[in-house]
């Protein structure tokens, strides 16, 4: 018998929300946590907004002694896992060490702290260089220092496959909680907003220039011209559901099915890879595409890109037969971190019975997209995510009510 893995604790730092209660009502209201970048001077920047976490202090969540030996990233990573413990009700001293993991997705580690010691190195010399930057700017960071601080010894690992990175992550966790791991700790948290990892953004050419921030990230609109960088995501906790239900956990939902496709090579003449790794995925799950009640969408807020997804949805579900969100016009894309969230705001809209909309946006008829601008009541059993990274990574992801 296949051991299905279930989804008992949310931990959410998200640019329109910290925790659980907080992100999803926003959310649900549809505000916002895009604005102009205040971590650094944006200046002389193309690109002036982003998904900006505000009211978050280490120092109010934290142990001081892991302040200076840690990224943002890593301080973000590190309270998400606190509250999806706290919300699964998940007591880890009550474990077996070596049957509990770590599985997170990371796109671009620790920039910020990076950056720092490049300062400190060209500046003052290689003596002021922190011990710390041999790991902390590292992608495998966030799985390491939650894995200490958690006790949690058991079978981790980092994903870096960019926007789809937090979809593997939990696709991974499932495969481990199905060897035998009683508890895993999954998803994904990036923090690029730095004037380092800015300038890395830049060099994607996907960046919005707007001034505008309600009109900035317009993924599936006429007017679409480039994503907007966010910081933040989600992790979660994955349980085996029988030893959840034995413990009287509250379930959000199952991990029902994955698959993840690469895109063939620019110029072949072949089909991208999204939509087989949507049919492969409800295969996994063994539905079919009417049993799918919505779709959260990669929106990558690029016409080609825009255009594929589309494709993709109306080829397997067929035209405007599925409601399409895309709730991260609300947050910026995540990095590994928008997976992740996009998971949690499914498995929340399955607990409340409502879509979460895609804010901002006039979506084009021509694509044939059932897009939810305003927040939809609906019966949600079965949601799809779907995330793609530069270079040709897609996966597709769906969660189940139990």
């Amino acid at each position: 018998m296949t051991v299905s893995a279930v989804i008992t604790g949310l931990g959410v730092v998200a640019p329109n929300g910290l925790g659980v209660a907080d992100y999803w009502s926003a959310t649900c209201s549809g505000k916002s946590g895009i604005g102009r970048v205040g971590r650094f001077d944006i200046t002389q920047y193309p690109s002036t907004l982003a998904g900006e976490i505000s009211g978050f202090d280490a120092e109010d969540h934290l142990p001081k002694r892991l302040l200076p030996q840690t990224d943002r990233m890593t301080q973000l990573a590190l309270v998400a896992a606190d509250w999806a413990l706290q919300d699964g009700d998940i007591r880890t001293s009550d474990m077996a060490e070596f049957r509990m993991g770590v599985v997170t997705a990371n796109t671009c580690g620790g920039f910020e702290f990076g950056e720092g010691e490049l300062r400190n190195l060209w500046s003052k010399g290689g003596s002021h260089v922190s011990a710390y930057q041999s790991f902390a700017w590292f992608y495998a960071v966030n799985t390491g220092q939650i894995s200490i601080r958690q006790g949690m010894r058991g079978p981790s690992s980092v994903v870096v496959s960019d926007q789809a990175g937090g979809l593997d992550a939990l696709a991974q966790a499932r495969r481990e909680i199905r060897r035998g791991s009683a508890l895993v700790l999954s998803g994904g948290v990036d923090a690029p907003i730095c004037s380092w990892g800015w300038v890395a953004l830049q060099a994607s050419g996907r960046i919005s220039t707007s001034e505008l921030a309600d009109r900035a990230y317009l993924p599936f609109d006429a007017e679409a011209h480039g994503q907007l960088p966010g910081e933040g995501g989600a992790l979660l906790a994955v349980e085996d559901m029988a030893a959840a239900r034995d413990r009287g956990a509250r379930i959000y939902g199952t991990i029902a099915g994955y698959a993840t496709t690469f895109d063939p090579k620019p110029g072949s003449g072949h089909e991208p890879g999204l939509r087989r790794a949507i049919e492969l995925a409800l295969a996994d799950a063994e539905l079919a595409p009417g049993d799918v009640d919505v779709v959260f969408a990669d929106a990558a807020a690029d016409l080609e890109l825009d255009q594929i997804e589309a494709e993709a949805i109306g080829a397997v579900f067929g035209p405007c037969e599925v409601p399409v969100t895309a709730p991260k016009t609300m947050t910026g894309r995540l990095g590994c971190g928008a997976g992740a969230l996009d998971v949690a705001t499914a498995l929340l809209s399955i607990r409340d019975g409502c879509i979460p909309p895609t804010t901002n946006i006039d979506p084009m008829s021509s694509y044939d997209l059932d897009v939810v601008t305003e927040t939809r009541p609906a019966t949600v059993r079965n949601a799809m995510v779907l995330g793609r990274g530069i270079g040709g990574f897609n996966s597709a992801l769906i969660v189940g009510a139990v």
